[in-house]
């Protein structure tokens, strides 16, 4: 059972059950630079793939969040999945994170972070605007582009690498099916750290602490540390006025994320008067055939709030 779920959401984030192809009509017509090193961690450089369009980029650029189920690889990027989006303008930054089973979600935030400010730091080099990044993902993805959306920060001015005084904000999210809120997952107190629904999917969530007197990471055990690491991972408690606009698309027959994750979030942004709306697909579960069309409703999204 762990192997199928797990592989449902790499297939959703490769995307290769949509039938994406990789080139336009008439074929390519954009440059790809693969393996582009944005930070090291325990000694092991974390990547991202640029793919520029060849002309009239409109100067916004967007990130892919390269995830499903908190797995994420550099084999799961499928360049047709962003041809929609090359075709109106964007720069799209492909970003790998640091996966699961070896890495946790706190752990992952950190690496989407990092990949932020390191891709605002390059505005320059591959002409965009850094006012202007979208980011964008489905399930795991989703749901790292909301807390990238919610969560993002100014960066340290102070910091010793001048990547890290950018900031990680982003100015438009745009997501399908996202968890938003593991304390609260499907019905108010169903906790899903792990457990319940994710149980299949405990290696994310297998969260560690470093005890100084033996030098070793040990698992958390204690129920309070666990359920407020939780609450820091959800999106849905870090909504802000000043968050970016949102878009999110779910399917109402979705049992792995329900659809009650997207209509928490859409009622606290809401709330804060954030530019946001749901899009529900009915009777669809976690991915439907014919997903691929909805990437115009992200693209759209992103005119709308990007090209002002």
């Amino acid at each position: 059972m762990r192997i199928a779920v797990i592989t449902t959401f790499v297939a959703l984030t490769a995307w290769s059950a949509c039938g994406f192809t990789a080139q336009a009509a008439d074929g390519p017509n954009f440059t790809r630079t693969e393996d582009v090193i944005y930070g090291r961690k325990h000694g092991v450089a974390l990547t991202l793939d640029v793919f520029q369009p060849q002309k009239d980029a409109n100067g916004s650029a967007l990130i892919f969040v390269v995830s499903g189920g908190w797995f994420s690889s550099h084999a799961n990027i499928n360049a047709g999945f962003v041809q929609e989006f090359l075709n109106r303008g964007y720069t799209v930054f492909a970003v790998v994170h640091g996966s699961q089973p070896k890495f946790t979600i706190p752990e992952v935030l950190e690496d989407m972070h990092r990949a932020t400010r390191f891709i605002r730091s390059k505005a320059g080099d591959f002409k965009f605007d850094p006012a202007k990044v979208g980011i964008f993902g489905a399930s795991a993805g989703g749901h790292l582009s909301l807390m990238q959306g919610t969560a993002g920060d100014l960066g340290n001015k102070e910091a010793k690498d001048p990547v890290d005084r950018q900031s990680s904000r982003v100015q438009a999210v745009a997501c399908f099916f996202p968890p938003t809120d593991f304390l609260n997952y499907g019905r108010e107190g169903e906790i899903a750290l792990g457990r319940g629904v994710l149980k299949n999917f405990r290696a994310p969530f297998d969260f560690h602490e470093l005890d100084k007197s033996i030098n070793a990471f040990v698992p958390i055990t204690n129920e309070e540390k666990l359920l407020e690491i939780g609450k820091q991972i959800s999106p849905v408690n870090h909504v802000t006025p000043d968050d970016p606009p949102t878009l999110i698309i779910h399917g109402d027959a979705d049992k792995l994320v329900p659809i009650q994750q997207a209509e928490l979030i859409i009622a606290k942004l809401k709330a804060a008067n954030v530019p946001t709306e749901l899009v529900t697909k009915p009777g669809a579960a976690h991915g439907w055939a014919g997903l691929d069309k909805d990437l115009l409703l992200l693209a759209d999204w992103f005119d709308k709030h990007l090209k002002k």
